[in-house]
């Protein structure tokens, strides 16, 4: 008799820890889902906020070059006094945006940066960086382009220049031979990001028509 009430006791009371197990885990996945869900919001809620400075940027931008009308186009300082070199704009995937000169991890959360190279039109090799947050902001859509579609870069003289995608492919983290290595006699853009799914690099090569 006292062996059967043994048996149920323990029974009961692994039925017990196991439920209460259960609860723990419940509980914790429910935690976890709603701290997930507050990091997506917060996330979201950031790149909106950033790429509502970029606009805001490109506006002030807007009003800045109607004073560049009365600047000489051979005036160098207008480059080198702005933290802004121009705009980058590619209508097939509704891409716009203005591209700061230098680059950290505080601009390129705003916009594409200069990584490399020289101004926008000048002979050289312009290499821009943008972030990748595999949605329609930035650099995210630019794998989508195709050969000889067209990237337009606006300069802060109220120059545009248009150029036509000869390449895209895809290189190691490590690779920075599309960066150093081009013709010094042609003026060249190099649009740089990477790739989220396998830690590589997504390159875009074009050429001034």
């Amino acid at each position: 008799m006292n062996q059967i009430l043994d048996t149920n006791f323990n029974d009961n009371s692994k039925s017990y820890k196991k439920n209460n197990l259960l609860k723990f885990q419940f509980y914790l996945s429910i935690l976890l889902i709603i701290i997930l869900i507050i990091y997506i919001v917060y996330t979201k809620f950031k790149l909106n906020n950033q790429e509502k400075y970029s606009k805001s940027l490109l506006q002030n931008y807007g009003i800045t070059k109607l004073y560049s009308n009365f600047v000489d186009d051979n005036d160098t300082n207008l480059y080198e006094n702005s933290s802004i070199i121009g705009i980058i704009e590619i209508k097939k995937i509704n891409l716009y945006y203005p591209i700061f000169s230098s680059y950290n991890d505080e601009l390129l959360k705003i916009a594409p940066c200069r990584f490399y190279g020289p101004f926008p039109g000048e002979l050289g090799n312009l290499c821009i960086i943008g972030h990748n947050y595999d949605n329609n902001k930035f650099f995210s859509q630019i794998s989508s382009l195709k050969i000889n579609d067209e990237i337009l870069i606006y300069n802060n003289l109220n120059k545009t220049f248009s150029y036509s995608v000869t390449d895209i492919f895809e290189i190691d983290s490590t690779d920075f031979s599309p960066i150093y290595l081009f013709d010094k006699t042609k003026s060249q853009l190099t649009l740089i990001t990477c790739n989220n799914l396998n830690k590589k690099r997504i390159i875009v090569k074009a050429f001034v028509k």
